[in-house]
């Protein structure tokens, strides 16, 4: 799902950790935007992403959560763009093996009201649990030569988003088309109009 504003959760990277390092909009920008400023917007973007079942109780998410969060989303956007970039990020590669370390919450077969299976959780989540899920992922992806080769960065202006580009002939240019395509299709044409004035 692409956002049609600047504030809306964003699930179109492809990976799990790469859509918590979509919850910063613009990094290369004056004005970066933050979309998990809330606990509420934490609790959407964890059922958005599939991080728990829909219906999970989430009522321990708070500031502290939040916090922890967008710790976890500095160091995974630190450790991504270092490797996509050709370098090694080996200290806070480190981090991330400790975060990976913490058993992800234990997932429960159960049967809905109408008869089929759904996924839900043996107990409430605690917030290392689900960052350690989220940890455990990037270490997937940045271990898996296949998938590790799909990924691009954003070619947007302010755009430092990470991306698995999955198209037919691996063209993707930018994170989504709908935003940083059309933000760069609107400057293209700015461009031919003031030089076709000049």
């Amino acid at each position: 799902m692409a956002a049609t504003s600047p504030y809306d959760l964003r699930f179109d990277a492809g990976r799990l950790c790469l859509d918590l390092l979509a919850t910063v909009g613009g990094r290369l920008s004056e004005e970066p935007v933050e979309r998990l400023d809330t606990a509420e917007r934490l609790r959407s973007w964890l059922v958005g992403a599939g991080v728990v079942p829909p219906g999970t109780p989430l009522g321990a998410v708070d500031a502290s959560w939040l916090g922890r969060f967008h710790a976890a989303r500095d160091l995974l956007h630190r450790v991504v763009h270092a490797e996509v970039g050709g370098r090694a990020a080996d200290p806070d590669l480190e981090r991330v093996n400790a975060l990976a370390a913490t058993a992800p919450p234990a997932p429960r077969a159960v049967r809905a009201d109408d008869g089929t299976l759904v996924r839900t959780l043996a107990a409430a989540p605690d917030c290392g649990e689900l960052v350690g899920r989220i940890a455990r992922d990037t270490v997937e992806l940045l271990t898996d030569p296949a998938t590790r080769g799909q990924l691009r960065q954003c070619e947007g202006e302010t755009c430092s988003l990470v991306y698995l580009d999955t198209s037919r002939g691996r063209r993707r240019r930018w994170c989504s088309s709908e935003v940083c395509g059309n933000r760069e299709r609107v400057a293209r044409h700015r461009r031919r109009v003031i030089n076709g004035l000049a």
